[in-house]
């Protein structure tokens, strides 16, 4: 334990939450993907499968730690696991808000052409995931990180003049 909270700059215990939480999320991932994939078949060959996921899973987001420690500014560690989960919950819930505002719209599949309806639920989607993203950001206590990479963001939009 003590190998592990070094290497994770873990200096109190409530920090270990976040590892914590990190592979119980591919855990829950692992199985989801697995029953997906094989709905029929026999509890053991989806634990196996499952675990196989699990690893590779747990092998890409160890990668990506390591690519983007480089290129990310966070004073810990453990802190790229905290980032890791305001995006993913970012990126669920900016579909879960903007699917009832694009039905309060009156924008559906039946009366709009698909390629207009998907471009339009991507726009609104990415609208609501800008403002979440920096909203979830301050809940988890990453604020400046996230203002930081929000304003990156929507430079490349090409909207420097509301941000500046």
């Amino acid at each position: 334990m003590k190998k592990f909270k070094e290497r994770w700059e873990i200096k109190k215990n409530w920090q270990l939450l976040y590892p914590l939480v990190g592979i119980i999320t591919l855990l829950y991932s692992s199985v989801k993907i697995s029953l997906i994939w094989f709905q029929e078949a026999a509890p053991l060959i989806i634990g196996v499968v499952s675990l196989g996921i699990f690893l590779l899973l747990l092998r890409i987001t160890l990668w990506l730690f390591k690519v983007l420690s480089k290129k990310w500014v966070l004073t810990y560690r453990w802190e790229m696991i905290r980032v890791f989960m305001v995006f993913a919950i970012t990126g669920s819930s900016s579909m879960f808000v903007g699917r009832p505002i694009i039905k309060l719209i009156g924008i559906t599949k039946e009366n709009l052409n698909p390629v207009i309806y998907w471009a339009l639920f991507i726009i609104i989607g990415l609208i609501f995931y800008q403002i979440l993203l920096v909203f979830f950001g301050w809940l988890f206590g990453q604020f400046e990180f996230f203002w930081a990479f929000e304003k990156k963001m929507l430079r490349r939009f090409g909207l420097k003049r509301f941000i500046d």
